[in-house]
């Protein structure tokens, strides 16, 4: 065999090593840009996430998000509170919030609902349907319980109360049982209206709020981002 022919073979299978090896750097490269892509939360909610009353920093969601960091974890949590909406406006502009391409959708909505004494059967529609479109988009959902005002009497307490933990029963989804848990009825906590976190509330509320979704995001490790146009 002729040298020229000998270094030849050997440049040849050298280059066919190269290219094997840059494609392979460029699959790890891939692997690890989708590992850094920040997972998406959003909170569909009403004025509670929205942060009726305080500035847009001291909402829970951004509270949340900052706490979240603060721990190393890459999420963003996309605020979708709307002030006085209800489960029927949250179904209605659920396409809208999908265009977020979130992975995950914290459901918090109902205190509208009851707080114009809606049929909690309606109520229980509407998140069961957003629920349904949520999954159906491929996306983790949770869910935000809330407690009816009790002048409403023991019957629509009752009716109201109960049908988070039904539909997340029903559906196997984690349930935040209260979202105003350890804030409501705090004159300390609360704005004068009497239903809104003050800054100081809407902390509480990310606080205590951070174990639920630090547990949910590890026991849901790694989230599947499904291909979404």
């Amino acid at each position: 065999m002729s040298l020229v022919i000998a270094y030849g073979r050997f440049a040849a299978r050298v280059n066919s090593l190269l290219v094997v090896l840059l494609l392979g750097i460029g699959a790890v490269s891939g692997a690890v840009h989708s590992q850094i892509a920040p997972l998406k939360l959003a909170i569909l909610g009403d004025s509670l996430a929205a942060g009726f009353g305080v500035k847009p920093a001291e909402a829970f969601p951004a509270r949340l998000e900052v706490a979240l960091k603060a721990q190393g974890r890459n999420v963003t949590v996309l605020n979708h509170g709307v002030s006085g909406d209800t489960t029927a406006g949250g179904l209605d502009r659920l396409d809208w919030m999908l265009a977020d391409k979130p992975d995950i959708v914290l459901i918090e909505l109902g205190a509208n609902d009851a707080l114009r004494g809606t049929d909690p059967a309606v109520t229980e529609k509407n998140l069961t349907a957003m629920v349904e479109k949520l999954k159906a988009a491929g996306v983790q959902v949770w869910l935000a319980g809330m407690y009816a005002p009790r002048n409403l009497g023991p019957e629509y307490v009752t009716a109201f109360d109960g049908l988070y933990k039904r539909i997340a029963d029903k559906y196997q989804l984690p349930l935040y049982p209260f979202i105003l848990d350890g804030v409501a009825q705090d004159p300390a906590l609360i704005l004068a209206d009497g239903l809104h976190p003050n800054p100081k509330g809407a902390q509480i509320v990310a606080d205590k709020l951070l174990p639920f979704v630090t547990k949910n995001l590890d026991d849901a490790a790694p989230v599947h981002r499904p291909a979404r146009p």
